[in-house]
């Protein structure tokens, strides 16, 4: 980060899940959103389609188009690659994400005050739900983060869960979490960003547990923006986050849809202070959620 008094905002929803369980209504708010807030990066964590179908990815494209034109983030989730095709499944699992979102699974972005680095944590030929990070990826987005100017945000972008939801979730967290988590420290990431679990949060690090304190890694979950499959406090919600970064702090606002209500709206918001985050700074916005 340059300039004491730059912003630089990132707008992350996930799991907009086009197919039956879909929300046309709020995939249209999001939208109206995204181009309120002016974002300098929009980045989607996972799960665009429901069951992987080309009709469903044809949708998904048409809409990242109308997005702002500004640099994107995508990563696949696990209902981005077919369920029940066992053929394709095994043989070509990515091919409908690779025509129609993105040709490269993992990437990186650099945006001279931040390197964006997104990986893909699907694992087709494994698991159906949950999903790994393995060290190849790890050593390639570390390479890519030692190329980030002095001061400037590292982040990573991935779809699933590298910490479980306050109060329990019946979705566990990515194999060799805290692993992860430690290592991306070592790397000097500030910012995970992800989705899976259809309810928004953050969290320091990986908590209860004694390496907790030496990942100083902010941890962001978006709920599903885009869908009608929230959970828990979110069900029947919908949900993402605006982050804003300065010198001194990152910002996470997390905005909710609930209807009948108009739109997103601001509900909660926590300040983070930069390279240290053993404890957040003012609530902010009392969450009403």
């Amino acid at each position: 980060m340059t300039g004491s008094d730059r912003v630089f905002t990132i707008l992350h929803g996930s799991d907009l899940h086009f197919g039956r369980p879909h929300a046309p209504e709020a995939a249209k708010d999001f939208l109206t959103l995204a181009h309120y807030v002016s974002p300098d990066l929009i980045a989607l964590s996972g799960d665009f389609t429901q069951r992987a179908k080309n009709r469903e990815y044809e949708a998904a494209a048409a809409y990242l188009k109308r997005l702002p034109q500004v640099p994107l983030v995508v990563t696949p989730g696990n209902h981005d690659v077919p369920l029940y095709r066992l053929w394709e499944r095994a043989s070509a699992p990515f091919r409908n994400y690779r025509r129609w979102i993105a040709d490269e699974l993992d990437s990186e972005y650099d945006l001279g005050e931040a390197v964006v680095v997104a990986l893909n944590t699907t694992t087709p030929d494994h698991t159906i739900v949950n999903g790994n990070v393995d060290d190849e990826q790890l050593e390639r987005a570390a390479a890519a983060f030692a190329r980030a100017a002095n001061g400037g945000l590292r982040a990573l972008v991935v779809h699933h869960a590298l910490v479980g939801a306050p109060g329990g979730d019946r979705i566990a967290a990515l194999p060799r979490a805290r692993r992860i988590v430690n290592r991306l420290a070592e790397m000097g990431v500030e910012l995970v960003l992800f989705g899976h679990l259809h309810r928004a949060f953050t969290s320091v690090g990986v908590p209860n547990g004694p390496e907790a304190a030496d990942s100083p890694v902010l941890l962001v979950c978006s709920g599903t923006t885009a869908s009608d499959r929230g959970r828990g406090r979110e069900r029947g919600k919908n949900s993402c986050n605006l982050v804003r970064v300065t010198n001194d702090g990152i910002a996470v606002t997390r905005y909710l849809r609930s209807p009948p209500a108009e739109g997103f709206q601001p509900v909660a918001r926590e300040t983070f202070p930069r390279r240290d985050f053993a404890h957040p700074r003012s609530p902010g916005i009392a969450s009403s959620a």
